[in-house]
């Protein structure tokens, strides 16, 4: 199958489980920009448009909704992509747009998602590197979801529950989440710790709490 047949297929089937909002986006068609990136660096890097999701549409801080220009999702894993051209980011844009474009990416980050973007001039100049650097993301995705599959159901509560606090998660949380004894609850913090998805945030010679790795950040649960 060749790239406009594939490319096709893939805006079809997205069409079909599309909203309504979401559907229009893409009726019009993707933009100069996006269908270079597909054809330029997606297409070549991997033959096929499998998790790959344009217009991904999302609900924002303020309620209502946003696009993402393309999304790849996995099992335990999220990846935002973006592509930027210089003209809209830095001439034209004006201070609420550049606020309100800060904080829309601020909230895919909290909401683990992983981010990558390109410059327009990059896809189109460059596009072995843009290659590479999502042949690497998402080499790194991959791992993180075998990963994932390895752990019980107790350890990944606890990252779930990690992941949603901005303060480290303690023995006596993790008891009330689970519903287990202190030393059990100990016994699955110290495990995940010495796996590296957990890092001690107080204590050196008795731990008492722990937070989320920062290479985890962006896996979800």
């Amino acid at each position: 199958m060749d790239f406009e047949e594939a490319y096709r297929k893939f805006v079809e089937h997205h069409l079909k489980r599309s909203s309504p909002t979401r559907m229009k986006r893409l009726e019009k068609g993707l933009g100069h920009a996006e269908h270079l990136f597909l054809f330029n660096v997606w297409w070549p890097a991997f033959g096929q448009f499998e998790h790959l999701h344009p217009e991904y549409e999302i609900r924002d801080y303020t309620d209502g909704y946003r696009y993402i220009d393309f999304a790849y999702i996995e099992s335990h894993f999220r990846l935002a992509i973006e592509i930027d051209g210089f003209e809209w980011h830095w001439q034209s844009i004006t201070q609420d747009k550049f606020r309100d474009h800060l904080a829309r990416q601020n909230a895919l980050l909290i909401d683990d998602w992983r981010l990558l973007r390109f410059s327009y001039d990059s896809v189109r100049l460059y596009p072995r590197t843009c290659q590479q650097t999502l042949q690497q993301m998402l080499g790194r995705g991959r791992d993180a979801v075998l990963e994932v599959s390895k752990l019980s159901l107790e350890e990944r509560e606890i990252l779930r529950l990690s992941s949603r606090r901005t303060t480290p998660i303690t023995v006596k949380q993790v008891c009330d989440w689970l519903n287990v004894r202190p030393k059990h609850a100990q016994e699955l913090l110290r495990g995940l710790a010495q796996k590296h998805w957990l890092e001690p945030a107080s204590g050196k010679l008795r731990i008492t709490s722990y937070t989320l790795d920062v290479s985890r950040h962006g896996v979800s649960w």
